[in-house]
């Protein structure tokens, strides 16, 4: 088992890979440099391996489907991931496994919003679907993470080893966050310098289609998660619909004596057993869920021995 292991998610980085495994190199000596090259058509892998990476191959292309690999293959008492773009600080890492080999933090997340993102990030549909992400998910989830999709991360083996990855692409980082969230792990926030991608380097992240997958994660995962306040919303939608049309009806039938509306209050009537079933829907999945957090901390219990067994071979 590596005490820290560094992992690269990298594709065609051949410009920066070299220079982010030597600082890695240089921050954390201890470490071991993972570099997962996901169907690069450059010399990512040659260049990576040159410079003293563990180099491996990723062949389903997507961001998570590279990080779904990386925490299966890999054993280590703390885990970096960073990208191999160099736009994230090296210098942040000791600091980020401090928190998480001394402090017992399940993930630490690099916030690049307290410090230079807004400044140095030229894509200003990014920074705006950055806040948009980071107020939504810390209100429907009622938490505190200063920067949801930073890619520039710290994580316990605990974490790793129960965490399902089910996104392909970049929706990886919010269904991490939402993760850690809803089964109230240990969540640190470390201040980190981001700077800007080097010139000739491109992003691969496009704005408005990976931005849409990032919202429907955060739509899907919350009713998941949260089935009692994801349905709450449809039965207060409903109901108020409902009682909002009914009520000229029942207006005109104190008045008058008759109902000269029966569509509307049929349609009403519907309208509001439709309320009732999700309302009762969501308290059996939350029942669901109430069930499937008490499996989750038996798993995460025989994960915990499990990593004992491995740090005494």
């Amino acid at each position: 088992m590596d005490k820290i292991a560094v992992l690269v998610p990298c594709y065609n980085e051949e410009k920066t890979v070299e220079k982010v495994v030597n600082d890695f190199k240089r921050e954390l000596p201890e470490a071991t440099i993972y570099v997962y090259d996901n169907n690069s058509t450059d010399k990512t892998s040659e260049i990576a391996e040159r410079c003293g990476a563990v180099v491996r191959h990723e062949y389903l292309q997507g961001k998570g489907n590279v990080i779904r690999r990386m925490f299966r293959e890999i054993n280590a008492k703390c885990y970096i991931i960073t990208d191999g773009d160099d736009t994230y600080p090296a210098e942040c890492a000791p600091q980020m496994a401090e928190a998480v080999l001394e402090r017992n933090a399940d993930m630490v997340v690099g916030d690049r919003f307290s410090s230079t993102y807004f400044k140095e990030n030229k894509r200003l549909f990014h920074n705006s679907g950055n806040r948009l992400v980071r107020k939504s998910i810390n209100l429907l989830f009622h938490n505190d993470i200063k920067d949801i999709m930073t890619g520039y991360r710290a994580f316990s083996y605990e974490f790793a080893k129960t965490f399902p990855v089910l996104s392909e692409g970049f929706e990886i980082e919010t269904e991490m966050s939402i993760h850690a969230v809803a089964n109230n792990m240990q969540i640190d926030n470390q201040i980190i310098v981001y700077r800007d991608r080097p010139e000739g380097s491109i992003s691969k992240l496009n704005t408005y289609s990976d931005g849409f997958k990032i919202l429907r994660t955060i739509f899907k995962m919350y009713r998941t998660y949260k089935p009692i306040g994801f349905f709450g919303i449809i039965v207060a939608i409903l109901a108020l619909l409902a009682v909002g049309f009914v009520i000229p009806v029942f207006i005109s039938f104190f008045k008058t004596g008759e109902v000269p509306q029966f569509p509307t209050l049929i349609v009403c009537g519907f309208t509001m057993i439709a309320a009732i079933q999700s309302f009762f829907a969501g308290l059996q999945l939350q029942t669901i869920v109430n069930q499937n957090r008490q499996e989750f901390e038996l798993n995460l219990q025989n994960v915990r021995t499990l990593k004992e067994i491995l740090k005494s071979r």
